[in-house]
């Protein structure tokens, strides 16, 4: 897709997001977004012992109290946070409620690396928040895209996680109305697939 026309549908996108927040049903359907979440966090059992998430912005939906919740039930288990490195590239180091966090160049509040109390880590788990997604069908299996801000953060850094780490689960967030078709928005060679994406829908995989 042209760049310009990749810019448009973003800024569309996030306009659209932001009244979509501001809507009355809202928060009902936050609230099924996150029921999913905890369906598949119980699921998931002992097999993810750390999820990095994301610190919202521009009206990303906020998880961040529902997987504090998940920490708090049982021991061994970690939170992280991304820190944009200057090659585009995303390290993860634990996160904690109420640890003092550093503003981006992007303006996202991230860890310290120079925080010895808060290694870095290898989650399990990559909750990642979509601008918009689509997905398509290649031999008869469902693949799922995500349109992000247009760093090429978590593309970089989910290539070399998932060679480190087969196991790893990405999971993109988002909500149904953000689907796109292919006369909008095609993933590239260099675009990740998804794993899972989680909407108000349930668990798409």
């Amino acid at each position: 897709m042209h760049g310009n026309s990749a810019k448009t549908l973003r800024q569309n996108l996030l306009k659209q997001r932001t009244m979509f927040a501001a809507e009355q049903n809202y928060a009902q359907i936050q609230a099924q977004l996150i029921d999913y979440l905890n369906q598949l966090l119980l699921e998931q059992g002992d097999s993810w012992q750390s999820i990095a998430l994301y610190w919202p912005i521009q009206d990303e939906i906020d998880l961040r109290s529902t997987l504090l919740a998940w920490v708090k039930n049982t021991p061994n288990r970690t939170l992280s946070l991304p820190f944009a490195r200057p090659d585009k590239h995303l390290d993860f180091y634990e996160w904690r409620q109420g640890d003092q966090l550093l503003p981006s160049k992007h303006g996202v509040p991230e860890p310290n690396p120079e925080n010895s109390a808060r290694p870095q880590l290898t989650p399990d788990c990559i909750l990642i928040p979509c601008v918009g997604w689509s997905n398509s069908v290649v031999d008869g299996k469902t693949h799922y895209w995500r349109l992000g801000y247009g760093g090429g953060y978590f593309d970089r850094t989910l290539a070399q996680l998932r060679k480190n780490n087969p196991k790893l689960i990405c999971m993109g967030v988002g909500f149904d109305w953000q689907k796109l078709d292919d006369s909008q928005w095609a993933a590239q060679t260099h675009d990740e697939p998804l794993d899972m994406l989680l909407t108000e829908s349930g668990v798409l995989r």
